[in-house]
């Protein structure tokens, strides 16, 4: 019985040896998403585009209760696909996806996507529709507003189906210019080929 568990515990000490060769082998690409991050998109974070859309949705969203967000990510969902679609339609129309969608297109495919999130992870503006409208319970938000000011969350590598390239979505805390306090967070999508 001692050999068996000399044996079990040998295994396991095998397997954790390993594991940190394979987990900095999938996460060789966050340093370059950060460095990427830090030198094309933290600067128009301050943008008084962005700060104040998030700031008057943050005033417009701040009583919302659970209930009253699962009845806006249901509604979002419903019309995500959908050929009619005004509320996704409103949030595309906004100056700030304007705004996003200027710097998607600027970055000649190296941004895949990008929406900001206000303070109760609700979609503020986006270059493309997202599938749900609510982020919060998604670590792109609590890993980021959720953490504080001046965070930088790299997710896992993902293959683009449409596009069959690897991608990265990279989230970052959005604060207040004028306070530093955190007021929302952005997720942009890296084509990590164009790296």
């Amino acid at each position: 019985m001692k050999t068996m568990n000399l044996a079990s515990v040998m295994l396991a000490a095998g397997v954790l040896a390993l594991a940190p060769v394979s987990a900095m082998a999938e996460g060789a690409h966050v340093a370059p998403v950060k460095e990427f991050v830090s030198e094309n998109v933290e600067d128009w974070l301050t943008d008084p585009v962005v700060v104040g859309a998030i700031k008057e949705q943050n005033a417009k969203t701040a009583g919302l209760d659970a209930a009253a967000i699962d009845k806006l990510d249901k509604e979002w969902r419903a019309q995500a696909t959908a050929s009619d679609k005004p509320f996704v339609n409103e949030v595309l129309a906004r100056e700030l996806s304007k705004f996003l969608m200027e710097k998607k297109d600027g970055s000649q495919g190296m941004i895949t996507e990008m929406f900001v999130m206000d303070a109760k992870g609700l979609n503020v503006g986006q270059s493309d529709v997202t599938s749900d409208y609510w982020q919060g319970d998604e670590a792109k938000w609590q890993k980021t507003y959720g953490a504080g000011a001046g965070v930088v969350f790299v997710d896992e590598v993902e293959e683009d189906e449409s596009t069959q390239a690897l991608q990265s979505q990279a989230s970052v805390t959005i604060s207040d210019p004028e306070t530093g306090e955190p007021i929302g967070a952005i997720t942009i999508g890296i084509n990590l080929d164009m790296l």
